[in-house]
């Protein structure tokens, strides 16, 4: 960092542990907010109290395209927020978007259901959502800036990936609360409003990060800049007009921001997903095995930000994007056999054919337009993968056996006949084991891209418009590669009939990244001290 005044006062080894564990734990409380959506989503129980019933698929891209418009707007949040770091400074910014954060999802938890107030109810959601975008836009940048201005270079990667890793907490801090919620109330209270919980226990949670947070003080770095009057006038418009910011900014889009959370998101959100819906596994061991997962894997992120100190910042996120492109399918087949293996093998020995002259699924609407489009909306609720062929009349095939009855009863007998068990399952012993190591994989690959990235990012972009700078193009890639992953999927899924189908989205993203990384930057490009 040419311009990081080495005059600035080295702090302690006490002010460090308290920079990273209050700038830790704020991550992890904010993350906890803006992933508790994501969480509940998976279980269904939003999109029955806060969206239109009567088409299931529907309301449950709703719920996800919802969960994507927080990310639709931390862009907005990184300029506003990311403006008023650079102008003011790095604490009193992020205990701003903190605190905004904490009231946004404490009122989710406060919205009337559809049922009682109509399209108000998605409406104030939507609203929320919002005020969580654009909070969270400021937060992670002035938590990894926070900390990386006041770390020595030796130690920056290994300081910062606590960030990283805080993150990850955050999911897990999530699961944990909705869990131990679940298991202290009887299940219909759950249903009908306990829910509501985990998102008013935000309130305490931010009464804990306010408490921390205002122990600490500015930045060194920041400090040394105002008292030599080196501060930006406009962060914003500096960003783009620095010399050799347009390719960094490009750089850090679409090499890292976007490769990043699409390895992130799926490791996480989309495991929980198909282990929910495809894979009929019951919600409270799904959620327990990808907790656990997600747990173990913590220390994926501290061990490659460390290494990163070592070995160059460039090096694991390239070796890490190289890996998913090799190993995100195989990860994925052996969770989902392991998952059910009942329902894969049945998969596999009886696969399921739906012909028609027009065959089309329109997940979007409310009732499908012809017997075909019925037909792969039954399939589709059920879980059941499926091929699509054009034939003249609409059919269905189960194992080579064609089905004369494609009503949901008739195939709901030929499906159990042929082996299909799509009741609610429980894995056990080695399933669970082999689950884990699934899970724990795509861990490892998201630790090797995420873990080195607030050292990288803080590195790329000179102190007087580093926040501006390191903040747009991350929630830029986060909030519209990773913010609407779930629902690209999701769509894609239910419009192919493969439940690993959506998967392509990820490697395409992933892809892109590996050559943006390879050919636009350089270990030698980033700011060093």
């Amino acid at each position: 960092m040419a311009e990081d005044t080495a005059l600035a006062a080295q702090p302690s080894s006490k002010d460090i542990r308290l920079v990273i564990s209050a700038s830790s734990l704020g991550t992890i409380f904010e993350w906890y907010d803006f992933f508790i959506w994501g969480t509940l989503t998976t279980s269904g129980i939003l999109q029955r109290s806060f969206f239109p019933q009567g088409n299931e698929l529907l309301a449950t891209l709703l719920a996800w395209g919802t969960f994507a418009v927080g990310f639709a707007f931390r862009p907005l949040g990184a300029v506003l927020f990311g403006f008023l770091g650079d102008r003011l400074g790095r604490k009193y910014t992020f205990l701003v978007t903190i605190t905004l954060m904490g009231i946004a999802t404490a009122g989710i938890g406060l919205v009337p259901t559809y049922a009682a107030i109509g399209v108000w109810a998605p409406a104030m959601i939507l609203l929320m959502r919002v005020a969580q975008g654009l909070a969270l836009g400021g937060e992670y940048g002035g938590a990894a800036i926070y900390v990386a201005e006041h770390a020595t270079a030796g130690k920056r990667g290994y300081y910062t990936s606590f960030i990283q890793a805080s993150v990850a907490g955050g999911f897990i801090l999530s699961l944990a609360v909705v869990l131990l919620a679940k298991a202290s109330m009887p299940a219909d209270t759950w249903t009908a409003w306990g829910w509501r919980v985990p998102f008013l226990f935000s309130i305490a949670l931010l009464a804990v990060s306010l408490w921390m947070r205002l122990k600490l003080s500015e930045s060194p770095v920041f400090k040394a800049m105002k008292a030599a009057g080196q501060t930006a006038r406009n962060p914003f418009v500096e960003s783009f007009t620095y010399p050799g910011n347009g390719r960094r900014l490009f750089v850090a889009l679409m090499g890292i921001a976007a490769g990043l959370t699409v390895i992130w998101y799926t490791a996480l959100f989309s495991v929980l997903s198909f282990l929910q819906g495809p894979m009929r596994v019951a919600e409270t061991p799904a959620q327990l095995l990808v907790g656990a997962g997600a747990l173990g894997g913590l220390g994926f992120f501290i061990l490659f930000g460390k290494l990163s100190d070592r070995v160059g910042r460039k090096l694991p996120i390239v070796v890490g994007y190289a890996l998913t492109l090799v190993l995100l399918f195989p990860l994925f087949w052996l969770i989902g056999h392991a998952a059910n293996p009942e329902l894969s093998r049945a998969a596999d020995r009886a696969p399921v054919i739906v012909a028609g002259p027009h065959c089309a699924y329109d997940p979007f609407a409310a009732k499908q337009k012809d017997a075909c489009g019925q037909v792969l909306d039954y399939l589709s609720k059920k879980g059941v993968s499926y091929t699509k062929a054009q034939a003249g009349s609409v059919a269905v095939s189960i194992g080579g056996m064609p089905q004369n009855d494609v009503s949901p009863a008739a195939l709901d007998a030929a499906l159990e006949k042929a082996g299909y068990n799509l009741d609610k399952v429980t894995p056990s012993g080695r399933e669970i084991v082999l689950i884990l190591v699934g899970i724990l994989g795509l861990a490892l690959l998201s630790g090797m891209t995420y873990g080195p990235v607030a050292a990288v990012l803080s590195e790329m972009f000179p102190p007087r418009i580093r926040y501006s700078s390191m903040s747009i193009p991350y929630h830029l890639g986060t909030g519209y590669f990773g913010g609407f992953l779930p629902f690209i999927s999701q769509y894609i899924v239910a419009r192919s009939g493969d439940p690993y189908a959506g998967l392509w989205y990820t490697w395409g993203v992933v892809a892109v990244a590996l050559l943006v990384m390879m050919f636009f930057i350089k270990e030698s490009d980033l700011i060093k001290d």
